[in-house]
């Protein structure tokens, strides 16, 4: 007879651990599968490590500026030597204190059983892992994604990287050619040449980050080709290939060479769930075609009494998603709430220096509404504790319903803009109107101050063309 619990979590991801918390609170039984790392791509591959080498990179690259601000080395800075060994120990444990953190957690729920292994459904509602059948009447999948790896040609022929083995490298690539020139291509590509590698980057597209507006991409291209790193766009014909111990990439751009080659190569061309080898079918699970879980505005999937968070879904590839899922699941059953992800205003950062924040509409997706817009845009070279900091790139703009009053989209690309940009999504969650945000009485000097300044330029946008 299949063990039966009350609820079973497939996955101990950013949702998992937490719905688990709330389950077993609520007197439930609950048995929470994983297969890997708890803690999931979060605490292991991506947030946690990638941010801690990023603040590296970051203390390397104000080392080297130091004689801006005063700072005299008894050397030449430019001579400065980075440890990467170091700042990878560093980020191994913030990994190891996140993941038992986690671990230590899920420990302490009364009612949970952790079970390390891999689940398969073998029919609605049951799952068996280990060679144990077990079964609930609710099932929450919590399974997220992976590096995507595309079938390039060639692919077969070399080693290459991806965020997740990227991330434990104490070898310093002398030349790292990042193929994806998006958010985390990006990342990986300005951290290592701050380390001190050579940096190409590769995107297929006519720019970098193609979801973002020209004007974003164009400064993003700008600060980082200022940094020493080379971008090659619109690299149609993607091949992989070797030259002695190198890595040729052949791009066949419109201009340049049409062969980069390096000494490592990054794959960073997006992520796909981990949706494939659960038997999804067997338990009446529908997929899209490119693997995701499908959900209604409740994050139920296709089968009656199971639903899908976090990254699997396809409604958000965020850890602050993924939460998010958590919170609606829970709100709705626990508290008898009725939130849905429709309702939900998304916000994120790219986490490049300077950072990018962005939440709600673009300019271009504000302008293909149709609605009459306000426009507002301030470089950060006049936003003065960005010149105090000797941090002038970027700028901030934003676009405003010019009927409702309402913000509808905001980008803060400078520094501070990761946390700047909240004080948008709040009033955007708020439904405020841009007079409410505009008589703030923000502290000075902070970059924050000038999203009121912002607003009270905000005109009617110009017709394009």
């Amino acid at each position: 007879m299949p063990r039966t619990f009350d609820a079973i979590i497939v996955g101990a991801g950013q949702a998992g651990p937490a719905l688990a918390g709330r389950l077993t609170a609520d007197g439930k039984t609950v048995a929470i599968i994983e297969r890997h790392l708890v803690g999931g791509t979060c605490v292991n591959t991506g947030c946690k490590p990638t941010k801690t080498l990023v603040a590296s990179a970051y203390a390397a690259h104000l080392a080297r500026r130091g004689a801006e601000y005063g700072v005299r080395y008894a050397s030449d800075p430019g001579a400065m030597e980075f440890d990467l060994p170091t700042a990878a120990a560093r980020a191994r444990q913030v990994i190891l204190d996140s993941r038992k953190g986690n671990e230590d957690w899920l420990a302490s729920m009364p009612g949970l059983t952790l079970i390390r292994g891999h689940a398969r459904f073998t029919g609605p509602r049951r799952i068996e892992v280990n060679g144990e059948v077990i079964e609930a009447p609710q099932v929450f999948l919590n399974v997220g994604g992976r590096a995507n790896v595309p079938d390039f040609p060639g692919i077969d022929e070399v080693d290459y990287l991806t965020n997740s083995t990227i991330i434990p490298l104490e070898q310093l690539p002398e030349h790292l050619v990042v193929v994806g020139g998006s958010y985390i291509g990006l990342e990986f590509a300005q951290m290592y040449r701050r380390f001190g590698s050579r940096v190409t980057v590769v995107e297929m597209g006519p720019r970098l980050v193609g979801r973002e507006d020209e004007d974003v991409s164009a400064e993003i291209r700008a600060f980082l080709e200022a940094e020493g790193i080379e971008v090659r766009t619109s690299a149609c014909c993607i091949t992989l290939g070797k030259h002695g111990k190198n890595v040729t990439v052949g791009v066949d751009c419109t201009e340049g060479a049409p062969v980069v080659e390096g000494s490592h190569v990054l794959l960073a061309v997006g992520r796909r769930p981990n949706t494939d080898d659960l038997g999804l079918d067997k338990a009446g699970v529908a997929t899209d075609e490119r693997g995701y879980i499908k959900v209604d505005d409740h994050l139920r999937t296709t089968a009656e009494g199971v639903w899908a968070m976090g990254d699997c879904n396809g409604k958000g590839a965020f850890t602050h998603t993924a939460w998010n899922d958590y919170e609606i699941v829970a709100a709705n059953l626990l508290d008898g709430a009725n939130r849905k992800v429709s309702e939900r205003i998304l916000g994120y950062a790219l986490y490049v220096d300077p950072p990018l924040g962005r939440v709600g509409m673009t300019e271009a997706q504000a302008r293909a509404s149709g609605r009459p817009l306000l426009m507002a845009k301030r470089p950060m070279k006049r936003v003065g504790r960005a010149v105090e900091k000797g941090e002038t790139w970027g700028f901030m703009s934003m676009v405003a319903d010019a009927e409702t009053r309402q913000i509808l989209g905001a980008a803060v690309l400078g520094t501070g803009g990761d946390e700047v940009i909240h004080g948008v999504l709040d009033m955007m969650n708020a439904r405020a109107t841009i007079e409410t945000y505009q008589w703030a009485v923000p502290i000075h000097p902070t970059v924050s101050e000038l999203i009121p300044t912002l607003i009270g330029s905000l005109a009617p946008a110009e017709t394009p063309g």
